[in-house]
């Protein structure tokens, strides 16, 4: 069949435009598709940082009532050690007695490495002593020394740290901590020590059995008979592991507050990232339809 001349632009012009249509549809699929992958992304980044800043406050509401607490719990501690000072208590070295160690940590994350510094910590110290039994407080130090000292742990406390720790939480801990079979010769607490806002130290304090305090050289000044030994020996284990908690749980209070800012910090960088990447994606789409769409019609008038 003979096409004239003047209709065969017309013909080139309409089997571009059907030929367009499908060449345009897979290159902006393929570009749409990046688009709604990084704005999915960016709506996940924006969700993340909503909830990072929510936790940010939140803690820093908890740490002013955690800051109190530990205030207050630091009386109790001090007055046990006051008296174990005047009457110069040292720890024993009793042959064949082992030394318990028990762990003040909490059930929480998404505070930084606050727990991590504990469980380094009770690992030197069972280097040293291999033989010792864990207490452990906290399901997050439970979680970590089980993996390495899982036959040293005797029992261990979960729920303990939810709110701010009180004198009823230390007691029930020190009375099922007496009520172990074993004779100890020394009873270590490590918890985290609070030194600012922005630092904290693994830190061990010592809580003397009821030999250690007998065998004190200035003992007798305080004139306690030997039937409340027990109870003085429980009651300063429960104001030791009171200061212990107090003090642990304003450690994790902070240690969440920086860990949740440095978290939205980092989640704005990647919105912004992302944000730049939308739209250099976007724009590199709609350059790439203009070229085709160009293209096309350059070629229908030729």
């Amino acid at each position: 069949m003979m096409i004239s001349r003047a209709a065969r632009p017309a013909l080139r012009a309409g089997v571009a435009a059907a030929a367009r249509p499908a060449t345009l549809n897979a290159s902006s699929a393929a570009g749409y598709a990046t688009l709604r992958e990084i704005e999915d992304r960016l709506k996940s980044i924006r969700n993340i940082e909503k909830i990072t800043k929510t936790m940010k406050i939140v803690a820093s509401t908890k740490l002013t009532r955690a800051q109190k607490a530990m205030n207050d719990s630091k009386i109790y501690g001090q007055t046990s050690n006051t008296v174990f000072e005047k009457a110069e208590t040292k720890p024993l070295e009793a042959d064949g007695k082992k030394t318990l160690i028990v762990v003040a940590s909490s059930d929480k994350g998404l505070c930084g490495g606050i727990h991590s510094g504990l469980t380094r910590k009770v690992r030197k110290m069972m280097l040293e002593k291999p033989d010792s039994d864990l207490v452990v407080i906290g399901e997050k130090c439970k979680a970590q020394l089980s993996r390495s000292n899982n036959k040293n742990i005797v029992f261990s406390f979960a729920g303990v740290g939810k709110d701010v720790p009180t004198f009823a939480d230390a007691s029930a801990i020190a009375d099922q901590v007496c009520l172990l079979p074993s004779d100890y010769a020394s009873v270590q607490i490590v918890y985290n020590k609070w030194a600012n806002a922005q630092s904290y130290d693994a830190t061990v304090v010592e809580a003397f059995s009821e030999e250690a305090i007998a065998q004190s050289p200035n003992f007798a000044a305080f004139e306690i008979d030997d039937e409340v030994l027990a109870n003085l020996r429980e009651y300063s284990l429960a104001n030791a592991l009171y200061w212990a908690l107090a003090e642990g749980h304003a450690c994790e209070q902070s240690a969440r507050q920086n860990a949740m800012d440095n978290a939205s910090k980092n989640a704005g960088d990647m919105i912004q990232r992302f944000t730049i990447l939308f739209n250099r994606t976007r724009q590199a789409v709609i350059t790439g339809e203009l070229v085709e769409i160009i293209t096309g019609a350059t070629a229908s008038e030729g």
